[in-house]
């Protein structure tokens, strides 16, 4: 970190300190952090909610202390430094660089239990997440060469073609009564040091699937490659005697830009996108009695995440070795500070959102369908002419906020290479959550819109439910996650696959809409 950066720092710190003093003297919170936000902005704010841990907008001489190093550390020189190993080779070519994390906690009041005050769920229940306020650590350093792993496994990897970092291995769902993660594989080190600065007990596995990390090249030179990565991974935050709480956003996805030898990172960005209404699945263990007996039975909930990310913090740089007494340090050698950026020449790219798709693709076989957003899809069945097969659930159909049965309809059913054909040639397919058909129901304009939010949402059953629409939104079948699985069990011969359920679902629906499609009925657009 150069002088200017140090000043601009430590300017930062002491806006930090004249603000806690102006929210002693307003005395009411949310206008405290509203002015906070507009004095210190986005990045001051940060820093000073950092030191501020029982969000009480002002800042003891305990918080103080308790950051005090870390503190020191992120405005000096030294934030590339570290002790190195006498036993360890001293390579002077490999270059360093710093990432930090920046975190706010989930907002209680987006989970569903806060309507009935949280009162099926203990307050000891809740703990590790409540006190989940600040990241593990703000600031880790890295060695470019770690990030070998973004590598493409093969020089003629096309541009958007997905590899496996971590693959994805799941045969059936992990144990949920678990509290500390195995060690990490070799491949899995990086991962789990990047994600691992949010939270101490980090699962690089997740208990279901898709599991694993994802990578496609976005862009190529000469020298540098640009990987976009989506990696899916889960947090646990309680620890005995407390019983499990399992924390799952839906995804960590970013890029890296890097040479094509991993000796340099020129940029790193990971987040968890907040772009969503909910984001983050939660699921708990709990105990229960019954007839004298103890039960345990796992129980979800769903919530916004505003902000989990990481970013580097300028590129990697060359280091140099030097002593302060016995001790050997490695730190930035002293032209780092005035490490020039050459331009990147970028001979092929694609966009970020082709990546992003490509890669939800290789997680989730079933996106292979094109699924609409609401409105748009009974645009597009009017103008072909076809049924509306449509998905309302209070998750994410494309994310790991998905819980429960559904995961199952959408990894072993939709996901089918049977019923993928018959709904790219016979419907238009969409999915929706409960809280976005909600909020067009009260507050779209259209009134048009707000009558096919509100006929589905008269249909909509926990946890989810598939309908079949005409284009005028008339259900003409449906089927809840539950019954279908009920339906599998039910059926003579033992157990009836769900994908042959589903199928029927499907073609029952094409059979009673026939008379309706070919009359070309009325639409309510």
């Amino acid at each position: 970190m150069g002088n200017t950066d140090l000043s601009n720092c430590r300017q930062e710190c002491g806006r930090s300190v004249l603000l806690m003093i102006s929210v002693l003297e307003l005395g009411w919170l949310e206008t405290a952090k509203e002015t906070a936000q507009k004095f210190l902005e986005t990045d001051g704010f940060f820093l000073f909610s950092s030191f501020d841990t029982d969000r009480d907008m002002s800042i003891s001489l305990e918080e103080f202390k308790s950051k005090a190093k870390k503190l020191i550390e992120a405005t000096s020189f030294s934030i590339l430094e570290e002790e190195v190993s006498q036993s360890s080779p001293l390579d002077l070519s490999e270059e360093k660089f710093s990432v930090m994390a920046r975190f706010q906690p989930l907002l209680p009041e987006t989970m569903s239990k806060i309507k009935n005050g949280f009162l099926t769920v203990s307050h000891l229940t809740l703990s590790g997440l409540r006190n989940w306020t600040a990241p593990d650590a703000v600031l880790r350093l890295f060695s470019a060469r770690q990030f070998v792993v973004f590598l493409p496994p093969k020089e003629d990897l096309k541009l958007g073609e997905p590899w496996w970092i971590i693959p994805n291995e799941l045969k059936e769902r992990l144990p949920s009564n678990r509290f500390y993660p195995p060690r990490s594989r070799r491949e899995e080190d990086l991962i789990y040091k990047l994600l691992s600065m949010f939270h101490p007990r980090l699962f690089v596995k997740t208990r279901f699937g898709p599991q694993g990390t994802v990578a496609c090249l976005m862009a190529t030179s000469n020298f540098y490659y640009t990987v976009a990565f989506r990696i899916h991974a889960e947090f646990q935050l309680n620890e005995p005697p407390l019983f499990p709480f399992w924390f799952s956003p839906g995804q960590f996805t970013g890029h890296v830009i890097l040479s094509k030898d991993a000796s340099h990172v020129r940029d790193f960005k990971l987040f968890v996108p907040n772009h969503k209404p909910l984001n983050v699945g939660m699921e708990w263990l709990y105990q229960y009695e019954e007839n004298g007996n103890s039960s345990s039975e796992l129980d979800v909930d769903i919530g916004y995440l505003p902000q989990m990310e990481l970013e580097s913090w300028g590129p990697s740089v060359l280091t140099e070795i030097h002593k302060k007494g016995k001790v050997t340090h490695r730190r930035p050698c002293k032209q780092s500070s005035q490490y020039v950026l050459e331009d990147i020449v970028w001979q092929q790219e694609i966009s970020w959102e082709k990546a992003a798709r490509q890669l939800e693709v290789a997680m989730y076989p079933f996106l292979k369908v094109t699924y609409l957003p609401l409105i748009k899809a009974f645009e597009q069945a009017r103008t072909e002419n076809k049924l509306v097969h449509s998905i309302v659930l209070w998750g994410a159909l494309d994310d790991q906020s998905c819980f429960g049965p559904g995961q199952g309809l959408r990894d072993i059913v939709l996901g089918n290479s049977f019923i993928l054909t018959l709904l790219k040639n016979n419907f238009i397919s969409s999915w929706s959550q409960v809280h976005e058909l909600t909020e067009i129901q009260k507050n779209e304009d259209d009134e048009s819109h707000k009558k096919l939010a509100e006929l589905l949402l008269e249909k909509y059953n926990f946890p989810m439910k598939m309908l079949l629409c005409l284009p005028n939104g008339t259900v003409v079948h449906d089927i809840s996650v539950d019954d279908l699985y009920q339906v599998s069990k039910e059926r003579s011969h033992g157990v009836t696959h769900p994908v042959t359920v589903y199928q029927q679902f499907l073609q029952e629906g094409l059979f009673r809409a026939q008379p309706f499609l070919h009359r070309k009925v009325g639409s309510f657009f």
